[in-house]
């Protein structure tokens, strides 16, 4: 889910339309898939929802224009739709992708990382998997706290990488990990604190076999989905649209070859059902954020529908902590379905169904387009921006951790610092 100021100077270029010459599906041979950039005329919420429903995957609103990135399927219904105003091919020219990004982790390197982080801090960090992908991946994750096995210990979930092409949503878990770990043994008081009180459980990739092919050649793929083979001999399966809660709504296709293809059921995604299983076995955790890219939002239940969390206390929770950590990050603090209704995604599941609050930040870039104004490089924007979009929410994920005693003293009186009744540090 995405919103900013989009401009549309590629469309003054009067590129003509380009015609439907494959179905946008990437094959086992490798074969890299074709998209188009699509500008649609949407004046509200509902005009947005209605183009989440072609299977387009949305990547900016701005005032009452929409541009999403499809298939040929999509660019056909789109055509269809009455509301498609441009559209043209997206190439590797135009993605204009970088060349070398020696600094990002690809699976080998990261488990390689995860565990030379776990060997390095045997008494606080802790790799285990939460169970494997459709190729057989494991699925690392590490618990950071001084006593791990601890269930009663409040926790929070940090995960990222659901979406194959959002490398920066894996990077900055990756940092969080290393940065308390390092804060800890550099005698960092409010980082001991913390983690004498709380567990911190830390999933990088959700979507490793993604990932991984979206890497593959030379160039990005813009891969966005797992790699499990459908019915119908497309790949992949839209894992932030395959959980439970609301499951087969609105913004979910049932096309397999979509972007946003919802499964066959809910759960049906090995990865999908790996953090389920996980948050189901674990319920000390109170709190989850769930890393995506890009731009520059904090989103909160509800996705699946328009109305508002009906449990006052609970809405007021989600929107104050939304709006706190918005002052640290500089993004924008909304309920997920303000830009469009999207089913199936985490933190509908984790908050409707477990009760736990959840967020999802779409971090940096805020504008999805590479510095000459050429759309698609919002997913790749350069290894340059790993570290300073980490130090930006580093604030936000202790905040979290701190109020995972009890996530509703944010709306208690007479707050202190950040609102703590009790300061840990």
């Amino acid at each position: 889910m995405k919103r900013f100021f989009f401009l549309f100077v590629v469309f003054s270029l009067g590129i003509a339309t380009i015609s439907l010459v494959t179905n946008g599906y990437a094959s086992e041979n490798n074969t890299k898939p074709i998209y188009y950039w699509m500008k649609f005329k949407a004046k509200d919420k509902f005009a947005r929802s209605k183009i989440a429903d072609l299977g387009v995957t949305i990547e900016t609103v701005v005032e009452d224009s929409v541009a999403a990135i499809g298939n040929a399927r999509n660019l056909a219904a789109a055509k269809k739709s009455g509301m498609l105003e441009l559209d043209f091919e997206l190439t590797d020219k135009m993605l204009d992708f970088p060349q070398e990004d020696s600094n990002f982790h690809n699976y080998a390197e990261l488990v390689q990382e995860m565990q030379k982080l776990a060997a390095q801090y045997p008494n606080l960090a802790k790799l285990s998997s939460i169970g494997t992908t459709r190729e057989g991946r494991e699925l690392y994750m590490l618990t950071i706290s001084t006593d791990s096995d601890d269930l009663s210990r409040p926790a929070v979930f940090f995960m990222g990488g659901h979406h194959a092409r959002e490398h920066l949503s894996v990077e900055t878990p990756l940092l969080l990990a290393e940065h308390l770990l390092k804060s800890y043994t550099s005698r960092d008081l409010r980082i001991i604190n913390l983690l004498s009180k709380r567990t911190v459980y830390i999933l990088p990739s959700v979507n490793p076999d993604g990932a991984e092919f979206d890497v593959a050649t030379d160039k990005y793929r813009m891969w966005r989905k797992n790699r499990t083979k459908n019915h119908d001999n497309s790949y992949g399966v839209d894992l932030n649209r395959n959980y439970g809660y609301g499951w087969g709504g609105g913004g979910a296709s049932t096309y397999p070859g979509d972007d946003t293809y919802r499964g066959t059921s809910a759960f049906s995604e090995s990865e999908s059902l790996a953090v389920k299983n996980f948050f189901e076995s674990h319920n000390n955790i109170t709190i989850t954020l769930s890393f995506h890219t890009y731009s520059e939002l904090i989103l909160y239940p509800w996705g699946h529908s328009y109305n508002k969390i009906s449990n006052q206390k609970d809405f007021q929770v989600h929107k104050t902590m939304a709006e706190t950590m918005a002052q640290w990050n500089g993004y924008t603090p909304e309920q997920s379905s303000d830009l469009y209704i999207a089913s199936g995604d985490t933190t509908d599941w984790a908050y409707g169904q477990l009760g736990i609050i959840s967020f999802t930040f779409e971090l940096d870039p805020k504008m999805g387009m590479s510095e000459q104004f050429k759309p698609g490089g919002g997913f790749y924007p350069g290894q340059s921006y790993i570290y300073p979009v980490f130090q930006k929410n580093l604030e936000p994920c202790l905040y979290l951790l701190e109020y995972s005693d009890n996530p509703y003293r944010v709306i208690e009186p007479k707050p202190l610092a950040y609102g703590l009744s009790s300061p840990l540090w």
